[in-house]
């Protein structure tokens, strides 16, 4: 039986606001206010996409905006959130960098500073409820005015070090290049915000090369397409800037013919740091740890190498040194435990081991009791020593 990959510590760096609502939460604010699906957000879910040309690109974003359009309250809002950090919980999720452009809400919750006001309680109240901590960055729609790009670059500096931790630059690459947005790219590099653009998806390397030279991205959403200029990867191994690589995004809308296309393993092994994400589930239909499960199931990522993957999410994301300290020492014990977890129970001096028949995956936790976590890491050395005595407790063959 293969680890668990959602017992796996790791951050999240790429995921849409809207994109990563629950399917069942959708229909259900549809019918509570009145909001009519399609029927590829229904009967007919996920839908079948195809980004190829640019009128692919229109239905994905009509979907998207359909989806987004059922939000009408602020106790949506909240509860989209809420349930957000439920989801991420439990895929193993230690940190989450939410992406969203105020301005596709700002006619709903009373203009971009109100919706953003309202996101960041939203993250923050999640935040503790779930035990994960949340950053959000702000991303401008490349389709929209570049001069709409500088507002919420302004924005994202007034929020800086609030909850605010990045600006983007999303929607169709085709559209907008990278030279128009330089200048809101300076404002929220003044006020020393993570630099993050979609880049390298449906546009080639030299989207790649236009986001490092005039935006100076410190890290890319997507940027799979790099791997058509090896110099380009070169640098990218060099400076260190993470690739958020979404395979199921990639291949459902066809920037990748399959998911043994996506250019996981040639980034990795090229040096560029990689960090999975989801993109937008509530379209695509598959979370976080499927991410995980298409490296290892096939491109055949060993324990050991998810293991760097998720250390690799860790280091390239926005989250205070000492969430990453933590998160790095979990993996650390996720890999040496195997991927599972033993349940130690004090017996007097001694600890109860599991019999192997029942263990079940888990993270152990160093962040409450370091000495409990050393406990069961050793516990596990000695199961194989009390094997014939579990075996005989257990009944196991």
């Amino acid at each position: 039986m293969p680890p668990d990959l959602s017992a796996l510590p790791k951050a999240h760096l790429h995921l849409h606001l809207t994109g990563a609502m629950r399917h069942s939460t959708m229909v259900e604010l549809a019918e509570v206010h009145g909001v009519s699906l399609p029927a590829a957000l229904t009967e007919e879910w996920p839908p079948k996409l195809s980004t190829v040309d640019e009128r692919g690109w229109f239905r994905f974003q009509r979907l998207y905006d359909t989806a987004r359009s059922v939000l009408r309250t602020t106790d949506d809002l909240y509860r989209l959130v809420a349930e957000i950090a439920e989801d991420e919980q439990a895929e193993g999720s230690g940190w989450l960098e939410l992406q969203a452009d105020p301005s596709g809400f700002a006619a709903v919750y009373g203009g971009i500073t109100s919706f953003t006001e309202l996101l960041l309680d939203a993250a923050e109240k999640a935040a503790r409820a779930s035990g994960i901590g949340i950053g959000i960055i702000l991303a401008a729609n490349r389709i929209r005015h570049p001069m709409d790009a500088r507002t919420l670059a302004r924005l994202a500096a007034q929020y800086a070090g609030q909850g605010i931790v990045g600006f983007g630059l999303s929607n169709d690459e085709r559209r907008g290049p990278p030279a128009d947005f330089a200048p809101a790219f300076r404002i929220a590099e003044r006020a020393g915000l993570l630099l993050a653009p979609h880049a390298g998806e449906l546009v080639g390397a030299e989207s790649v090369a236009a986001s490092l030279d005039l935006l100076h991205a410190g890290r890319l959403g997507h940027g799979v397409r790099v791997v058509e200029d090896p110099r380009l990867v070169g640098r990218l191994a060099a400076a260190g800037i993470a690739c958020e690589v979404c395979p199921s995004s990639n291949v459902s809308l066809g920037v990748a013919p399959d998911e043994a296309s996506v250019p996981v393993r040639a980034l990795v092994a090229a040096g560029v740091p990689v960090a999975l994400g989801a993109d937008d589930p509530l379209l695509f239909g598959r979370r976080l740890v499927k991410q995980y499960e298409i490296a290892r199931d096939v491109q055949g990522f060993t324990p050991a190498e998810l293991a760097e993957l998720a250390r690799m999410s860790v280091r390239s994301s926005a989250a205070p040194p000492e969430t990453r300290t933590r998160l790095l020492s979990a993996i650390d014990d996720w890999l040496g435990a195997g991927g599972y977890r033993v349940t130690p129970t004090r017996m007097g001096s001694g600890v109860k081991v599991m019999p192997k028949a029942s263990w079940t995956p888990l993270t152990i936790s160093r962040a409450r009791d370091r000495r409990s976590a050393v406990v069961a890491l050793f516990a596990l050395v000695r199961a194989r020593v009390c094997l014939d005595e579990t075996r005989a407790g257990a009944g196991a063959p």
